[in-house]
This record gives structure tokens, sequence and C-alpha cells, in this order.
């Protein structure tokens, strides 16, 4: 079983990575992040509320939502996690969606939390990092970033709609966006009409 790590930083967007992660842990273990501004975003935006006294409470509001045991939450401050050092195995991470602030830190090697330590400790050893930065319109600096972390590997995949599969409902942009980021992974699924 593959084995990924998986962050939701405060951004707008937050629907597109719960996305992304119910279609991860289909298959996957995920070590899960979430940034504590996502936390109220997320409720905002979805109506689903994960924050609980506890990160053992945490997880299993998690896990009972996503119908999945393979879900391990950490708590952005903890440091200590697993997660934190190179000799943690896993096949990659994604962090969807991606603030700037985020981006900005990640991109100039500054680990003031989990989030940031992870995709550092990604980056350096030489794993996958996927960033979804969800900003409109990026100024040069946000752009200066990215092209920062590209040129190092790191994909960006900025969560854009496409049209060609005639998508319905927001589901259906949601989903398309979704399985574009697992494209970019190289994750297989089938949550959007291919173009043919």
């Amino acid at each position: 079983m593959k084995r990924y790590v998986f962050a939701i930083s405060g951004a707008s967007g937050s629907i597109i990575g719960i996305r992304v992660l119910r279609e991860l842990v289909k298959t996957s273990e995920v070590y899960l992040i979430i940034s504590s501004a996502s936390f109220s975003m997320i409720k905002d935006e979805t109506g689903i509320d994960w924050q609980a006294a506890s990160d053992k409470a945490i997880e299993r509001k998690i896990r009972l939502a996503l119908k999945s045991n393979k879900i391990h939450y950490c708590n952005e401050q903890n440091m200590a996690a697993p997660i934190s050092s190179g000799s943690f195995r896993h096949d990659g991470m994604f962090i969807v969606p991606c603030s700037m602030k985020t981006l900005s830190g990640v991109a100039q090697g500054y680990t003031e939390n989990l989030i940031q330590r992870a995709a550092d400790v990604t980056i350096k050893e030489g794993r996958p990092l996927l960033l979804s930065p969800r900003e409109m319109p990026f100024s040069a600096i946000h752009l200066e970033n990215m092209l920062k972390l590209a040129r190092l590997g790191v994909k960006i995949a900025p969560p854009v709609p496409g049209f060609y599969h005639a998508p319905r409902t927001i589901d259906d942009l949601i989903d398309f966006m979704a399985g574009k980021i697992l494209d970019a992974m190289g994750i297989d699924h089938n949550i959007y009409k291919r173009w043919s």
C-alpha cells in the first residue's frame, strides 16, 4: 500500500483538497495535516466540522467522515511527528489547497510548522511534492516562489477547472480539478471524463 502526506493549508478551496483526500484514502495510507486556519474554512465552505478538543478526537471525526482508518491526523504544531523526519518513508506529499504563506515558507525553506517541515523534508529527500496554490491573481512574488519550486521539481497545480468534459454541477468541476491533481502525481482514478 502506498503512503502519502497530505496537507490542507488556510486558503479557500478546501473542498478540492477533501475531494482529493477522499479518492486517495481508497488505496493509500495518508498522514494528514490541517493548518489551524483551515478548520474554520473547511466548516464555512463545506459544512464539515472537524474541530475537536484533542488530536485523537479530530482523527476520529476525520476517519468517520471519510469512512477510512487509513488516515493519521498530525497537528501542525507537532514538529516531533514522524513525517517531520527524512527517515519517514512515503510516496509523495500534497498541499491542497496551498496558501501563499505556506508556498512562501516552502520556497524559502522556512519551516515554522509541520506542513512546511514535511514539505521541506520531501524536497530534500527527492520525493514528489505537489502544491495547489489557490489565489488569483498571482503577484510576481507568488510566481517567483512557484518558479523556484518548479525548478526544484515540485509540481505546481493550481485548481483550474476545465470545461471540455461538459460539467453540469459544481461537483463536476471539483471532480475535474481533483482528478487533474491526482493525475499530476500519477495516481489512478476515474472521477472525471477524459478527453477522447
